[in-house]
């Protein structure tokens, strides 16, 4: 989008290599990024999908390290996609593919939510979707497949997690569930359907409603007897996701300390804006004064859909004219409700033509009508600006210096979420939330990022239970799911059914909760020992500037680009 774009170098053109080969072997990634050519199928979920996923891998890695880097452009680039395929590889070899099975982010959702990111404009946009729905019960078949296989090699998932999708598979293939409404919902801009095709999509739609009922009926029947009556994976499968996750190795006994010091933190400041609030109050009292206030509620997904883009819009016209370079491609997203009910809220990035821009999604669940904007404007400057949708939307529009798997795919939870975290204390920094009640909104995110860098080092490393804590659940010694669960109530302010949606999240995606406080502590970290370096010349816009102008990298690789010489 940039007037001038840079001449690939042999590292680009490895790189740009491994964008084409993700997008084919793995279509629904490719739908992601705005590669429609691969939009009418799935990638191969059996085993022999995942070994031919690590044989490319393991090719481009080889090519990798054979290659010269030109620039300090192409370092970052090497120094990264080299410890990404190292990790992949890493991680295929300890059989994770057959154990993926989770609540929130394995093939059980993606396949579905592939259909969330399709073009729905036109006539050949909806044949284009009749043929992935045609695919999809190949999909699932291949995936039983691995399944099946992990089975037989005594690597199973949890049976809390098979139990769970079990539950969630029937809100899709129901008779008002995702695939019938999706398709019954079908409406091209330039008028009816054919026949025919409308004939074809609802036969494909039934027929992915009986692969998915197919799924669930193995998970029920195979799985589910077999599956471990343990939820922790071990300290050594944790490590690993841990480093996939930020693209860093940290001490996690370290990182699990200074969790509880964090979350003493939280409270500690979350109990003096509740006395801000309403003076004497404790925290629950403050909340529940805030939530009697009509005046800081929304009823509807239609009232909330309208704040998230008001909001979200007045962000970026306020910080592009003060506190960032925003590029005018990068001044648009579209704040959207969900065609799902599972809770959480989420951003898709642009397509590399911005023809499909950023998103904010909210995942409504069901019954929910009500919403504190309290609660959320710190939600919305997360997923917004200067949130995700400024990080992600830059890296995307910086071609000038980033090839296309810098622009798409690189990038790590810790380096996202950290950012988004670290932008919402920013927004606070520049008096956006000089209000206490969206003070004390934003404090209630935070001290659950605080609350979960504990709970889900301490449940999958086995860890007793803190001493300050051990009041609550059963008496026993050792973190467990039911410990989890009253140590998760007893931190947020939220329904009940979320928090356990959350807590079976953190159970069955190891390492992915931390990484957002813990890169939010390392990405202030950095900007602490980039201020030190610079001195007087240190300039925190030019700063923000430069570390988001690299794109989605690990947090070994940022420190290694913004600190070359090194930092604490």
């Amino acid at each position: 989008m940039t007037e001038s774009e840079r001449t690939p170098t042999p590292v680009d053109k490895i790189a740009e290599a491994w964008v084409d080969d993700v997008a084919e072997l793995f279509p629904t990634i490719a739908t992601y990024i705005g590669r429609d050519e691969y939009n009418d199928r799935y990638g191969d979920l059996s085993p022999a999908g995942a070994d031919a996923a690590a044989a490319r891998a393991r090719a481009r890695l080889d090519e990798l390290r054979a290659a010269t880097p030109v620039d300090a452009i192409d370092e970052v680039t090497k120094l990264d996609l080299a410890g990404q395929l190292e990790l992949e590889l890493e991680t295929y070899e300890a059989g994770a593919h057959l154990r993926d099975l989770n609540v929130i982010a394995s093939p059980a959702q993606d396949v579905r939510s592939a259909f969330d990111l399709m073009p729905t404009a036109t006539s050949d946009d909806w044949e284009v979707i009749a043929k992935r729905l045609a695919a999809l019960p190949g999909a699932l078949d291949g995936y039983i497949q691995t399944l099946r296989a992990g089975i037989a090699s005594g690597v199973v998932p949890a049976r809390r997690q098979v139990t769970e999708v079990i539950t969630q598979i029937a809100r899709y293939s129901a008779d008002d569930g995702f695939f019938a409404t999706f398709v019954g919902e079908s409406s091209p801009a330039e008028g009816q359907l054919p026949a025919s095709l409308a004939g074809h999509l609802s036969d494909a739609a039934d027929g992915a409603r009986t692969a998915y009922d197919k799924l669930a009926e193995f998970l029920r029947s195979e799985l589910a007897p077999v599956a471990s009556e343990h939820d922790g994976v071990g300290r050594e499968l944790y490590s690993l996701f841990s480093r996939q996750f930020l693209g860093a190795t940290i001490d996690l006994d370290e990182t699990y300390e200074w969790g509880l010091e964090e979350l003493d933190r939280m409270i500690a400041e979350q109990q003096a804006v509740a006395n801000e609030i309403k003076p004497g109050a404790s925290v629950e009292e403050a909340i529940a004064f805030l939530e009697a206030d009509p005046a800081r509620r929304l009823h509807g997904t239609a009232a909330l859909q309208e704040w998230m883009q008001s909001t979200a819009d007045r962000a970026i016209a306020d910080l592009g004219a003060t506190h960032f370079d925003i590029p005018e491609p990068v001044r648009r997203i579209e704040c959207m409700i969900a065609p799902t009910q599972e809770g959480g809220i989420y951003y898709t990035g642009p397509t590399d033509d911005f023809s499909r821009p950023g998103r904010m999604w909210w995942s409504v669940p069901e019954g929910v009508e009500d919403f504190d904007t309290w609660r959320e404007l710190t939600t919305v400057y997360h997923e917004g600006v200067p949130g995700h949708h400024l990080q992600i939307a830059q890296a995307v529009y910086n071609r000038g210096e980033l090839n296309a798997w810098r622009r798409l795919l690189a990038g790590t939870s810790g380096h996202a979420e950290g950012w988004a975290l670290y932008a919402e204390r920013l927004m606070e920094q520049l008096g956006y939330l000089d209000d206490p009640a969206d003070r004390l909104g934003m404090l209630d995110g935070q001290r659950m990022r605080a609350a979960r860098v504990v709970l889900d080092i301490g449940v999958h490393l086995g860890k007793p239970r803190p001493a300050g804590w051990a009041h609550l659940g059963d008496g026993g010694e050792k973190w467990d799911a039911d410990f989890a669960l009253e140590f998760m109530r007893h931190n947020v302010n939220m329904s009940d059914a979320f928090v356990q949606f959350e807590v079976n999240r953190y159970l069955g995606w190891p390492g992915q909760a931390p990484s957002y406080k813990v890169g939010q502590r390392i990405w202030e970290q950095l900007r602490d020992d980039y201020k030190a370096a610079q001195g007087d010349t240190f300039d925190i816009k030019q700063f923000h500037k430069r570390a988001l102008d690299l794109g989605g990298v690990g947090l070994d690789t940022l420190r290694m680009a913004l600190l070359p010489t090194g930092g604490r």
